[in-house]
């Protein structure tokens, strides 16, 4: 790599003020260099406005200060001699301790580069430095990152090197004491790092069942052999997982070769405890503490954003073959990238024999149930919802499950049933259709013309058809006639109760709505989102019995045999009585294992077309 002309060093300033200190140097200024800093970050579609956080920004060149002007909410232009190196020294404000900005505390430090690094205009794709300076108020911490390594010490802090101005802010920065452990995967090493762990986390388990996540994915990307001296290898030489746990959190993002993790302590794996364990066993749950339910939300979350290593960070958008960090960048793909990594993230998970096939079939059928009761799925195409993810997905408010679906969820259904249409037509699989997507765009851009060509090339056939159905347009997808085709039964049962009224709803101090679900009986009884639902009356006037409600099961206690009843809410401190049809429909799907052998050329990847 040439020597980096765009240098940053980075300070732990003030670990109580959550600030860093920013340094950075360019050798070869514009004389009318432009500086800005990121308004968005790469896979989180929401413009979150970075520079709010920057401050003290001054310019040098030697002894000289350099005149700054502020061109908008978030570039600058430097007055400079082309011919002296320009020096720019900012402070930056890290207090969001999620997987998409920056963090720094007396216990942690945590940053991704679009939150701290200016971008030097016309030096976009010049080699960049990254120096982290130690501090001697954390002169036990640790650093964590997938940038190169160019001169650092044993505990990581020292210099890195990107090739250009992407990589380096495509590459988190952990930093504190946090566990670490290793494993190689496919010939590729892999390095995982948890910040929070509880005492009894179980590193050896987590790191076990990784690994066979990744193991299945380089494989599912690049064939059984991938590893091997005559196989495919991965497009990354090494990869890093961070993982902060926490109190109460979920959430990721994938970055080229690492990905920043966060999930609720209790939801890691656990080291047996002898006392705890002896008492568990006399109550039948022996073994239930060290394996929590939500170990498998983490497991696919893993999952998830590995498979973003290959489906998004390198096979991408055609519209993000270049990032514009200024503004919104469009695309109606994001079914496609986000939804198909939904539907084989939990489905890898089912191959690496992580999760057998009830756990499996569970998880999809809440997928599907998902999909199913959200009104909006009727008003708005999955292929709009990916263009409106920046004022709608990641804007959401009462009315959202009302006029959009998740390109998420919906996108995961759509590649549920391409993939089972495939399959049952007998020629090819989805699974096939991926890694020839990969080999056709060579692993970078990619258009919707690519899918249906591809698509098209393997099946025999076009499905031009069912992409304008289930992709542009807003038809129910024919869910249950594929299942059913691939030996998967589907049984209707009545819907939660809160989903029958068409309530969206939190329970603690009473009952607070949070939705109403468009043509609902909620909604033609009048309840509007942020009603507290305090009681209901029920009989004949003159003999009307009222009760108050403190959860929504109460409902189902005190409403008896009645079909109607009047439900008292309280909105902007008056009291109303809303007149409420209870509802006697309302189905969720549970889906079960009919035809073992047909399934399992599915969930198995047996008898493979």
């Amino acid at each position: 790599m040439a020597t980096a002309g765009v240098r940053y060093q980075v300070r732990l300033l003030d670990l109580h003020a959550h600030l860093f200190r920013v340094t950075l140097s360019v050798a070869e200024p514009a004389a009318l260099q432009r500086l800005s800093l990121p308004v968005w970050i790469p896979g989180s579609y929401l413009v979150r406005e970075f520079s709010k956080n920057l401050q003290r920004l001054r310019a040098h060149q030697g002894s000289r200060e350099v005149a700054l002007t502020q061109l908008d909410k978030c570039s600058w232009q430097a007055e400079c001699d082309s011919r002296k190196p320009l020096l720019l020294s900012y402070e930056v404000y890290a207090f969001d301790n999620s997987v998409r900005t920056a963090w720094l505390d007396a216990s942690r430090g945590f940053f991704n580069g679009s939150s701290l690094f200016l971008q030097v205009q016309g030096q976009e794709q010049a080699p960049h430095r990254l120096e982290l300076l130690a501090d001697k108020s954390a002169s036990d911490w640790q650093v964590a990152t997938g940038l190169a390594p160019d001169k650092i010490k044993k505990n990581g802090f020292g210099s890195y090197l990107a090739a250009n101005y992407d990589e380096l802010v495509d590459c988190p920065v952990e930093m504190g004491r946090f566990w670490s452990g290793s494993f190689v995967a496919c010939g590729v090493k892999h390095r995982f790092v948890v910040s929070g762990a509880p005492p009894g986390f179980d590193s050896a388990r987590l790191l076990a069942d990784t690994q066979k996540i990744c193991e299945a994915e380089i494989r599912f990307w690049h064939g059984v052999k991938a590893g091997a001296r005559s196989g495919s290898k991965a497009p990354h030489q090494n990869y890093l997982f961070m993982l902060n746990a926490v109190g109460d959190g979920y959430g990721g993002l994938e970055h080229r070769n690492s990905t920043a993790l966060i999930c609720t302590r209790k939801d890691l794996p656990r080291l047996p405890n002898p006392a705890l364990e002896a008492s568990a066993s006399r109550s039948g749950q022996a073994g239930a503490a060290c394996r929590p339910d939500g170990y498998v939300t983490l497991l696919g979350l893993i999952s998830h954003e590995y498979f973003h290593t290959w489906n998004v960070k390198r096979l991408r958008p055609a519209e993000f073959a270049t990032y514009d960090y200024g503004r919104e960048n469009y695309t109606q793909l994001l079914w496609f990238f986000e939804g198909f990594t939904s539907y084989y993230d939990d489905l890898l998970l089912r191959r690496a024999g992580l999760i057998d096939d009830k756990t499996y079939l569970k998880l999809l059928g809440k997928t599907i149930n998902q999909v199913q009761q959200t009104p909006g799925r009727e008003v708005q195409s999955v292929a709009q919802a990916s263009f409106d993810a920046w004022t709608r997905y990641y804007r959401q408010d009462e009315n959202t499950p009302n006029a959009t679906v998740s390109y998420y969820t919906k996108g995961a259904l759509v590649a549920l049933c391409l993939d089972l249409s495939l399959r049952q037509l007998g020629r090819t699989t989805l699974d096939a259709v991926m890694t020839a997507l990969w080999q056709r765009c060579q692993g970078a851009a990619m258009t919707e013309d690519d899918l249906l060509r591809v698509l098209a090339d393997l099946s025999g056939r076009s499905f031009d058809a069912e992409l304008a159905r289930w992709v542009h347009g807003t038809t129910d997808l024919p869910l249950k006639k594929l299942l059913e085709g691939q030996g998967i039964s589907v049984h209707e049962e009545p819907a939660p109760l809160a989903q029958r009224l068409g309530l969206r709803v939190s329970e603690g101090t009473g009952i607070q709505i949070k939705g109403v679900l468009r043509g609902s009986a909620a909604e033609q009884a009048g309840f509007a989102a942020g009603d507290e639902w305090l009681g209901i009356e029920v009989g004949p006037a003159k003999s009307a019995s009222q009760w108050r409600l403190t959860a929504l099961d109460d409902l189902l206690l005190y409403a008896g045999t009645a079909s109607k009843i009047g439900a008292l809410v309280a909105r902007d401190k008056h009291i109303y009585q809303l007149s409420l049809t209870l509802p006697t429909l309302g189905n969720t799907w549970q889906l079960a294992l009919h035809d073992k052998q047909l399934a399992g050329q599915w969930l198995d990847q047996t008898g493979r077309p």
